[in-house]
């Protein structure tokens, strides 16, 4: 089904349509410096195509929660979920299809790319039979796909980062539609930029920026220059779902209102007397709350020693062992906590076995310090191996056998993605248990989708490193060439039974 949705009108005065399926494969971006009309045109995108698709607006400035009202989209709030939290609920959003407003204004900017990494992560995430269609918008993308670090952590970056370019790389396949805006090109990251094939380009005045835009566009440099006389609402149009030339346009008008500022000049109140506008600022007013402030008087320095002197602490008397003996009998000290008790409290948490494990290594810094116990005597890489060894369940006595050495070795040599999964693999072939399924898998993965588990284990299986073998019954026997051990059949399709509890 094609569905044309008015954008506005061009310069001739025919309207300005856009092809909504083809926008769903070929992804849009926008451009334009601060005033310029972005906002407008993507609230103008989203009114007209409420009806037709499932939408998520990634909000940093809280300006499209005015949509729910009118369009019927959910606000969530993101600053009162967590990162976990935020995950299941976008799966659930796809899950049954409703358009939600994802508001961030009240997180400073590492918050925001820490939740909107979380949230769009957790729509890419979802099993297959949820791949429905959906336009995911995120304005001042510049700040989820920065091109440069900045003053926010690598981690944060890296994170937000990879969330918008499996948005806008790999999204097409599972029904997600990025739509992008940003103030200036030259700070959004170019492998996220270069995969849109819809472009609307407003008004800009940096040179790198113009070139940019211009390239995009096929144009020629000298062609940049027109982008510093465009008006506000104005932009240049490109792509399979707009124009297969450029195309000047203008957006038409939307029906709801955003809750940023208005930058029309207003008539000043009449002017007061000097004397009654000094009152109006510095009395409070009749319904105003006035907070009291006490400023103590100084204390003379004569005042300031006296104090000092009636504070002395009174003289100890002298020192006898016997008598310190006899006031303070001994007592039994707890003992001190080990580095696996500190890592066993850490890893306490159901949460922390999802969290990336630099983050989790620093949570283990701050507990050791507070047990007094040298934390920095594992560094990241051994704290690594031993968080491996955790999610994959090996208790400390199996940890401990010469054969566990030599499955723990065969699992540094490998990328990290494996190690936990092949640890897992291992105590289960050790232990001749039943093989663990999928969701066991994803979890010592550190995911919660169980068809991530699929996709390692086969590559896990061509890199040689298991062999995968189903019973008549359906259930998986995984062996382990290079330790010669071999799990009992287990059903794959098994929930697992942390998350059940």
């Amino acid at each position: 089904m094609t569905v044309a949705i008015e954008m506005g009108s061009t310069s001739a005065g025919s309207p300005a349509t856009l092809d909504l399926e083809e926008l769903l494969a070929t992804r849009l971006l926008v451009q334009g410096n601060s005033g310029s009309g972005k906002s407008h045109l993507l609230r103008r995108l989203v009114e007209q195509s409420a009806q037709w698709v499932q939408q998520v607006i990634i909000d940093p400035e809280g300006d499209f929660v005015t949509l729910a009202e009118a369009y019927g989209h959910v606000v969530l709030d993101a600053a009162a979920h967590t990162e976990a939290a935020l995950q299941q609920v976008a799966a659930r959003v796809r899950q049954h299809r409703v358009s939600v407003v994802v508001n961030l204004e009240s997180l400073e900017t590492e918050r925001q790319m820490r939740h909107a990494a979380a949230f769009l992560g957790g729509l890419f995430d979802v099993d297959r039979e949820f791949w429905f269609p959906m336009l995911v918008v995120v304005d001042e993308a510049q700040l989820f796909a920065p091109a440069a670090a900045g003053e926010v952590s690598d981690e944060a970056r890296k994170a937000s980062l990879g969330a918008m370019t499996n948005l806008m790389c790999r999204g097409r396949k599972r029904g997600l539609a990025g739509i992008i805006a940003t103030q200036r090109l030259a700070k959004l990251a170019k492998n996220v930029a270069a995969e849109a094939s819809n472009f609307l380009m407003g008004r800009t005045f940096l040179d790198i920026d113009m070139a940019r835009a211009a390239d995009l566009l096929g144009m020629e440099r000298r062609q940049a220059e027109m982008f510093r006389d465009l008006n506000r609402g104005h932009f240049i149009a490109l792509g399979p779902a707009l124009s297969r030339r450029p195309l000047p346009i203008r957006i038409g008008d939307v029906q709801t209102d955003g809750r940023t500022g208005n930058a029309r000049l207003m008539p000043m109140p009449p002017s007061a007397a000097p004397a009654d506008a000094r009152d109006l600022i510095m009395k409070p007013g009749e319904n105003e709350s006035v907070r009291a402030m006490s400023r103590p008087t100084p204390a003379s320095t004569a005042d300031i020693l006296a104090q000092l002197a009636a504070s002395q602490p009174p003289q100890p008397p002298a020192f006898s062992l016997a008598s310190e003996m006899a006031a303070h009998p001994v007592r039994e000290m707890p003992p001190k906590p080990s580095l696996d008790d500190v890592l066993r409290e850490v890893l306490g948490d159901p949460e922390a076995l999802y969290r990336n494990v630099a983050q989790v290594y620093q949570d283990f810094l701050v507990r050791c310090r507070q047990y007094a116990v040298n934390g920095r005597s594992v560094d990241l890489a051994a704290f690594r191996r031993k968080m491996a060894t955790a999610r994959a369940g090996v208790d400390a006595e199996t940890a401990d056998t010469p054969e566990w050495e030599k499955a723990l070795a065969l699992s540094t040599a490998m990328p990290e993605d494996f190690q936990s999964v092949f640890l897992m693999l291992a105590r289960a072939a050790h232990d001749q248990t039943p093989c663990p399924s999928n969701a066991q898998i994803a979890r010592a993965r550190g995911s919660r989708s169980p068809r991530r588990a699929l996709g390692l284990l086969e590559f896990m299986e061509q890199r040689g490193l298991i062999i995968i073998d189903m019973d008549a019954y359906g259930a998986r026997v995984i062996e382990l060439p290079a330790l010669g051990w071999k799990t009992g059949a287990g059903n794959p399709d098994a929930l697992d039974e942390d998350e059940v509890a």
